[in-house]
């Protein structure tokens, strides 16, 4: 896209890191901040092993991964991202830790810098409130991981001017992504349907309706998905899940988005899927066996 440039990244973590892997892989100079350097020498090392996997299956020259690389600049300054055409926050689901990072950029950037936002269930219009460019506020809904996934949700709200929709709408595009158009509505499409199908899982445990495995297998088979419903929610983290069906739940007050009891219980025991290394399924085995839900 002829008139982005420079993207900025708020955050690099997971999804950071992966958002700013592939803005610089699409050949845009691209500059992440975080607060720490730790968590950005942890961010680059991801990048580099995601890339070093693309070498590996001969899908990127050698060369291009060190010129990737080179597009990327790390930093623990906001004010480091004040000269980016579009910054793209990527931080933890806190409206008040995001607000105050939006409201900060608001005063240093130009005018014509968008602001987007890769919330999975916080609206739009609550970040864009925080700022004085409501008509150039977006969201850009980024799915892990950010390198394979192709989708990219591009979220307006009443007050994103169209102009602005349509460059981000582009910008997506121009990552070699699949850019669809989403209502500013909390979960978006994805997890609008998704939050509540992994939840009936959950309940489905709970009321012994099938066995963790069987329940997977039932739904992969018969479904046709890539993976079960409770596979999925080891991965996705189930502590994440907790936190997105709490504001879903508070956004839309319907029982589909309530988190059950069962996931409260494994949230609290520290039981968040692979990243605590137990979930649904025990990762300390080879292969994973399934944990004692004491159901």
């Amino acid at each position: 896209m002829a008139d982005v440039t420079r993207v900025g990244v708020l955050g690099c973590g997971l999804m950071g890191s992966g958002i700013a892997q592939v803005a610089a892989t699409a050949g845009y100079e691209t500059i992440v901040r975080d607060v720490s350097k730790d968590i950005l020498d942890r961010g680059r090392a991801g990048i580099e092993k995601s890339l070093g996997k693309f070498v590996e299956k001969g899908k990127l020259q050698a060369a291009d991964r060190d010129e990737i690389l080179r597009r990327v600049t790390f930093t623990t300054a906001v004010p480091d991202l004040r000269k980016s055409d579009i910054i793209i926050e990527a931080i933890t689901e806190d409206l008040a830790l995001k607000n105050s990072l939006f409201l900060e950029l608001d005063g240093l950037c130009g005018a014509g810098t968008i602001f987007a936002s890769n919330t999975s269930s916080l609206t739009i219009a609550e970040l864009a409130a925080a700022t004085k460019r409501a008509d150039r506020f977006v969201g850009l809904h980024f799915f892990n991981p950010v390198p394979l996934m192709p989708l990219v949700e591009v979220v307006r709200t009443v007050t994103t001017s169209e102009e602005t929709f349509k460059r981000a709408f582009a910008f997506a595009a121009s990552l070699r992504k699949e850019p669809v158009a989403a209502k500013d509505t909390s979960g978006f499409i994805v997890n609008l349907l998704l939050v509540p199908y992994l939840l009936d899982a959950i309940r489905a445990v709970e009321r012994g309706v099938g066995s963790v495995p069987d329940i997977d297998k039932a739904m992969q088979l018969g479904c046709g998905y890539p993976m079960g419903p409770l596979t999925l929610l080891d991965m996705v983290g189930l502590d994440t899940t907790h936190h997105i069906a709490e504001i879903m739940f508070k956004e839309y007050r319907e029982a589909r988005y309530a988190p059950p009891p069962l996931l409260k219980r494994m949230v609290l025991a520290g039981m968040y899927g692979r990243k605590s290394g137990k979930g649904f399924y025990d990762y300390s085995a080879t292969p994973p066996i399934v944990s004692n839900l004491g159901l």
